[in-house]
């Protein structure tokens, strides 16, 4: 019997951003999550880089599991055409079940919200309260400002070097398709 397909959690900005280069990024992860017969797990949002992954994983016919706080729908234009749509009362609860259904976490250029939702589950598994990979995808060198803020910290003593381990930088997503198949 073969294992579940993969539950993949994709934080990102709901604003595509000044580089239009993350737009297609965007899609061709969304496009690649679906050819692999894997589930897109992500804020439920049709706009920006949130909408583009989903847009190209549900039009490449792949399962889409959307989750979003009710004060969203509006601002964000939830997607309501997903395969399975949840609605929270609050932003904790959207982070904890976009989580809790995945099996890894992939971030994606974005703004306050992407890096509260990166820092979150760094901190859970910080203190052990998972194991499941994290992957920033550093698309067009977008992450390395904060890598070397990760990098400052761990020198100025506020984190151990093994932060570095527990999140994994990945160039392109040929290196994160590698990282995530099975």
């Amino acid at each position: 019997m073969s294992p579940p397909p993969l539950s993949i959690c994709v934080f990102c900005g709901a604003r595509p951003g000044h580089d239009a280069r993350h737009v297609p990024v965007a899609r061709d992860l969304g496009a690649r999550i679906a050819a692999r017969g894997w589930r897109l797990v992500y804020g439920a949002g049709d706009i920006g880089l949130m909408g583009e992954v989903a847009r190209a994983a549900q039009g490449a016919g792949g399962d889409v599991f959307g989750v979003i706080p009710t004060h969203l729908m509006q601002a964000e234009q939830v997607r309501e055409d997903v395969g399975r749509l949840v609605v929270t009362d609050t932003m904790h609860e959207r982070k904890m079940l976009m989580f809790t259904n995945s099996d890894a976490v992939v971030v994606l250029p974005g703004g306050a919200g992407t890096l509260d939702e990166f820092f979150e589950v760094l901190t859970w598994r910080q203190i052990g309260l998972h194991d499941k990979p994290i992957y920033l995808l550093d698309s067009e060198g977008y992450w390395q400002p904060l890598i070397a803020l990760v990098e400052h910290v761990i020198a100025q003593g506020f984190a151990s070097p093994s932060l570095r381990a527990l999140f994994q930088p990945v160039a392109d997503l040929d290196a994160l398709e590698t990282a995530l198949a099975p």
